[in-house]
């Protein structure tokens, strides 16, 4: 079964001047694949990661998510919370206010997550992501390693199917790098996720990468193996 279906999906840009930044595009994934989307700035990865999400309004075409059509056209048939769907923004973006406690609880809350089943999802978690023992800490007291692996747990709060990496590993030296690498692939394998990894380098994650898309001013320009 396809993860992810997109068909002739053109998205405008959000200052209403009628110019597609996205589209005409058409690409399927399949469950359990990791894709990278490579592109230059400006070339529509982030907007594409958007419109799949359900932040951003399609102006036109089709996306289909685990075999239920999430929007056709402008119309919205699934909500983003409905999508079974986490996405870890570029840069991370934490709110420098919360702690790692006080973030996860607010995701937990926005997710509908039991508040009986917080303690035990939150513990899972921090498992996870290798952040034991950091509940109070705030994102400034974190590493670039340690914030990002942050904005993943709180990407995979809901039990997502599938994840949406936008330059996940941007702000990070090799070695973190390799470090979150090592992370996303064992948490592919071990939760079934399906991944869709946007980045402007080609070489950044192709050790771990079934296969990649190329963008070009909006346009899918190829598709490697």
């Amino acid at each position: 079964m396809s993860a992810l279906v997109v068909r002739d999906l053109v998205v405008d840009a959000p200052d209403r001047s009628g110019q597609s930044i996205l589209g005409p595009i058409s690409f399927e994934v399949a469950e359990g694949e990791h894709v990278l989307v490579i592109g230059p700035s400006g070339s529509g990865k982030t907007t594409l990661l958007r419109a799949i999400a359900g932040l951003s309004t399609p102006k036109s075409g089709s996306i289909e998510i685990f075999g239920q059509r999430a929007s056709d056209g402008a119309k919205a048939l699934l909500s983003p919370g409905e999508r079974s769907i986490g996405l870890l923004f570029q840069g991370g973006a934490l709110w420098p206010h919360m702690t790692v406690r006080k973030t996860m609880n607010f995701v937990f809350k926005n997710c509908r997550v039991a508040r009986s089943d917080w303690d035990a999802r939150h513990a899972e978690l921090m498992r996870l992501v290798d952040l034991e023992g950091f509940d109070d800490r705030k994102p400034a007291t974190l590493s670039g390693g340690e914030g990002q692996r942050l904005a993943l747990a709180r990407a995979l709060a809901a039990r997502p199917r599938m994840l949406l990496l936008d330059e996940p590993l941007g702000p990070l030296d090799a070695e973190r790098r390799r470090g979150l690498l090592e992370r996303l692939d064992s948490l592919q394998q071990d939760l079934e996720l399906t991944i869709l990894h946007v980045t402007h380098d080609p070489a950044e994650a192709s050790g771990v990468a079934n296969r990649s898309l190329v963008l070009e001013g909006g346009r899918l320009a190829a598709a490697e193996a």
